[in-house]
């Protein structure tokens, strides 16, 4: 494992210690989203949302990706954080990355860090990273984890790990 020269090397976590009801801690590490060659999103104001058997979710402030972000029709609830609302975003001269991300308007009482955040998956951006690290997508592309060198698994998202 490894860690940006400026920053120290993070013990392992296991996704298996994360609590259910999820938690949701401040992090401060730098996550820098690239998308069509532009940087879209550049932060330290980051919240983590960390659940039992998923690698933690990152929840960045609207704010952070300027106008790059554009209203899209999909709703979903989540049974912990309320009704989410999903975002495209729109990089001139790049193909837009529909349903790319969610955030919500009213969050559930108990995770009020969570308003005027968004979260997004991984997996379709150009890259991402978390203190130089770079970001992978948890298996399975139906949840919004980001897999670093930190993470011990298994996680829930991949072939057979519906039921668990």
């Amino acid at each position: 494992m490894t860690a940006a020269p400026d920053r120290p090397v993070r013990p392992p976590e296991s996704v298996w210690d994360y609590p259910r009801p999820p938690r949701a801690e401040p992090d401060h590490r730098r996550a820098v989203l690239r998308h069509g060659g532009v940087v879209v999103a550049d932060t330290t104001d980051l919240v983590r949302i960390l659940e039992t058997s998923h690698p933690p979710t990152f929840y960045l402030p609207r704010t952070a990706f300027g106008s790059y972000l554009v209203p899209a029709r999909r709703t979903t609830v989540c049974e912990w954080k309320g009704v989410a609302r999903y975002v495209d975003l729109v990089v001139p001269g790049s193909a837009p990355l529909r349903d790319i991300g969610w955030w919500y308007a009213e969050p559930d009482p108990r995770y009020p860090q969570l308003r005027d955040r968004v979260a997004v998956y991984a997996g379709p951006f150009d890259e991402i990273t978390l203190d130089g690290e770079r970001v992978t997508p948890q298996p399975g592309g139906f949840y919004g984890g980001w897999m670093t060198a930190e993470i011990v698994g298994p996680v829930k998202g991949g072939p057979g790990t519906w039921g668990w």
